[in-house]
């Protein structure tokens, strides 16, 4: 029991725990009254209610106290005094816990959303704030990595999802948790992983979702500074924080960034419907963006509000809470979710220069951090290309798209696909930044995985709840003759064809590859692209087909390899900027086909020394094309280092392993990727060899557009027009 409150320190914010007690402070400008709530660990009912004397702990906007005694693992809550008064953006409510915005770590034990939502007090069912001490914990000298200028493969991690199923091989009791993700670390490592970008660990509300479901994804912010309590395997609500830890040292250990999926852009309270849990009974005309009518919230995030980033408070929180989880939490980098709702105005307007990006771009404590935008918004902002300046990278969605585009054989899709591949200088060479910066991706938790981008035509959504209405309509995907599973040998052939084409093209270009947790192992979501609400196998990652894709998985790190090994990929300018680097070619030599109906190119890439030459052939048509090779001096041959047309293990092979291309010309299969490269000339040429373009063999695995089984749905892409 606190006998009295004494006067407190309005700096640091939250709960500071120091000798001899904790130190609480809040801003609250417009409250009457504030109360510490505080709570026995084994009761949901408050233990004592302490109200803050104005006089003695309140200090300019801010609320402080001294309570004495107190210690690490103390619950507590705020109830705030004021008037709901809507129209002028006041919604004080004195019956609503209240979350501490600083809040290091929260108990959800007893928590429901609804009674957050309706009228009266909800004490007893509300999420509940827990002091840390965060000077509590030996880090055996572990330190960020500090790689934020260096190229990286970045694989997007769901902490529960990727070691809940069964399969996963992970002890029950740890599953979906801190600790089962570093059981599977080693499986990262070995894939090629540098950095993992996890999905919100941020404490989110898994009851922000349609009834029956439960939010999965984490897009739903509670408490910014608190690890998600769904995410520990230990029993005190402590234990989480000190679990995330263990996941980042032991990252650390593997040589894996740890970069955090963040969302500053709106919280879980939602609309003016929504839930009163922080923000909004705090300082709702400051923490949030308003209409003209006061009452309603602007909505720039399609999840009922937007948070007002620019506004000085708002901006100080945001700070101090990237500086704790680099400081504290030793994190390596952040990837903002639509981070264009961040460069809003107290009006919604867009800032030119937002003071907040430029705030997080120049801060000392973030020098070393990956800063990577999601450079739009729900409300039609769209800042890919320039976004904040030579610091933050960028999502490229664009990279997504024209590549879906030009493997499914859509028209109009070469001439874009060509600057995808020297990384998007249409999008980011006026600002001066290197080809680095450009996030390149094929899929991620927003869509269709890649094993359904080759599986489904369209989304498949009613378990969402919403009638197939949510989601994004425009994939970029094609089914290759059938919608869904099915037993058809060659359209399962063209499928992985389609699959490899997608890895070759994201390995193969220039920018940073980005990579969807399960996209190794063929994960399906079964045609759902928007699978946000499905905390079960639909999500969950099933570790059993490992053997089944074995070959896939051979392609893709054999395809790592190879760009890590080659000094090409680690240029920073685009190729384009070198001629002697980069040529374009079609079919023929030096003439690219840039038509609206072409589905074909060519390009050569080699380093002015000549130490490193690639020649690389692209086929999107139904059709097989022979290619004219360029022609090398006579002790010099083309290796084929790549075919996607091929079964495993002959469709990659290292450098000095390669088959040897004996002709000038090579015929390539229908929606295939070959990478040749310049080796030396074997000779004579061996008797056993055999020429497969001349054999039939790659026409035989050509299927062209194949017809639908009886009862099955064909897809508009099955026999594009020319």
């Amino acid at each position: 029991m606190v006998a009295e409150l004494q006067p407190g320190l309005s700096f640091p914010l939250g709960a500071e725990v120091s000798d001899g007690g904790v130190n609480f402070a809040l801003y609250a400008p417009r409250a009457r009254l504030v109360e510490l709530v505080l709570f026995d660990a084994h009761d949901s009912r408050p233990d004592q209610v302490l109200p803050f004397d104005p006089a003695r702990h309140r200090q300019g906007v801010y609320w402080c106290a001294f309570a004495p005694g107190l210690r690490a693992g103390q619950r507590y809550g705020f109830r705030v005094h004021g008037a709901w008064d809507p129209a002028r953006g006041l919604r004080f409510d004195a019956q609503k816990l209240l979350l501490d915005p600083y809040a290091r770590c929260v108990s959800l034990e007893r928590y429901q959303r609804t009674e957050a939502e309706q009228k009266g007090n909800n004490a007893e069912r509300a999420p509940v704030a827990v002091v840390v001490d965060p000077r509590a914990y030996d880090w055996e000298g572990d330190r960020p990595l500090g790689r934020s200028r260096k190229a990286a493969l970045i694989y997007e991690l769901h902490i529960g999802g990727f070691t809940r199923h069964p399969s996963s091989a992970v002890p029950e009791a740890l599953r979906g948790t801190f600790r089962g993700a570093i059981e599977r670390l080693s499986w990262l490592r070995e894939l090629g992983v540098t950095a993992v970008q996890l999905m919100p660990i941020q404490q989110f509300d898994p009851q922000d979702a349609p009834p029956g479901l439960e939010n999965y994804w984490g897009y739903s912010p509670m408490a910014y500074f608190a690890p998600h309590s769904g995410y520990a395997s230990g029993t005190d609500p402590q234990d989480v924080v000190n679990e995330f830890r263990e996941f980042v040292k032991a990252a650390h250990r593997e040589g894996i960034e740890v970069i955090l999926d963040v969302v500053f852009n709106h919280t879980c309270e939602g609309n003016s419907k929504g839930p009163t849990l922080s923000f909004r009974g705090l300082a709702n005309d400051v923490y949030y963006i308003l209409r003209d009518d006061r009452s309603r919230y602007a909505d720039f995030t399609g999840c009922g509000n937007t948070l007002n980033a620019n506004h000085t408070v708002v901006r100080r929180l945001i700070l101090d809470c990237l500086r704790y989880w680099v400081r504290e939490m030793h994190v390596d980098g952040f990837r903002f979710d639509l981070a264009s709702a961040l460069t809003r105005g107290e009006s919604g307007e867009p800032l030119p220069k937002a003071p907040l990006i430029a705030d997080i771009a120049s801060d000392p404590q973030l020098a070393a951090c990956r800063l990577i935008a999601e450079a739009w918004d729900a409300g039609g902002l769209y800042q890919v290309g320039r976004f904040g300046g030579p610091r933050w990278a960028e999502l490229n969605g664009k990279f997504r798209d024209d590549v879906r585009r030009f493997v499914i054989g859509d028209s109009h899709s070469v001439a874009p696909l060509a600057q995808r591949i020297v990384g998007s200088p249409d999008l980011y060479a006026a600002s001066g930044r290197s080809v680095q910066h450009g996030v390149n991706f094929l899929t991620s938790h927003d869509g269709f995985t890649l094993h359904d981008l080759s599986s489904y035509s369209h989304k498949h959504n009613l378990a969402n709840g919403e009638n197939n209405r949510d989601g994004h309509d425009a994939n970029y995907s094609w089914n290759c003759g059938v919608e869904g599973p099915t037993g058809h040998p060659l359209i399962a052939i063209l499928r992985l064809r389609q699959t490899k084409n997608l890895i070759s093209l994201l390995l193969l270009s220039q920018g940073t590859p980005f990579w969807l947790m399960g996209d190794e192992l063929q994960r399906t979501q079964q045609g759902n692209n928007n699978a946000y609400c499905q905390n079960n196998p639909v999500s969950w990652l099933d570790w059993s087909p490992m053997r089944h894709h074995a070959g896939l998985l051979r392609f893709l790190q054999e395809l790592w390899k190879l760009r890590r090994r080659l000094r090409l990929f680690a240029q920073t300018t685009p190729w384009t900027e070198a001629p002697a680097m980069l040529t374009w070619h079609g079919v023929r030599l030096g003439r690219p086909d840039w038509s609206d109906a072409s589905h074909s190119l060519a390009y050569s890439l080699r380093l002015p020394d000549g130490s490193e030459h690639l020649h690389v052939l692209l086929n999107a048509f139904w059709e097989a094309l022979v290619f004219e090779l360029p022609p090398l001096p006579p002790d010099r041959a083309w290796h084929r280092i790549v075919h996607t047309g091929l079964s495993a293990p002959e469709d990659i092979y290292p450098p000095g392993k390669a088959p040897q291309i004996w002709e000038a010309q090579i015929e390539l299969p229908t929606r295939s990727i070959c990478v040749l490269w310049e080796g030396t000339r074997e000779l004579p040429l061996p008797e056993t060899a055999i020429d497969l373009e001349a054999s039939g063999v790659l026409k035989a695995l050509s299927p062209g557009p194949i017809p639908p089984q009886a009862g099955e749905e064909s897809s508009p892409h099955a026999a594009p027009a020319s």
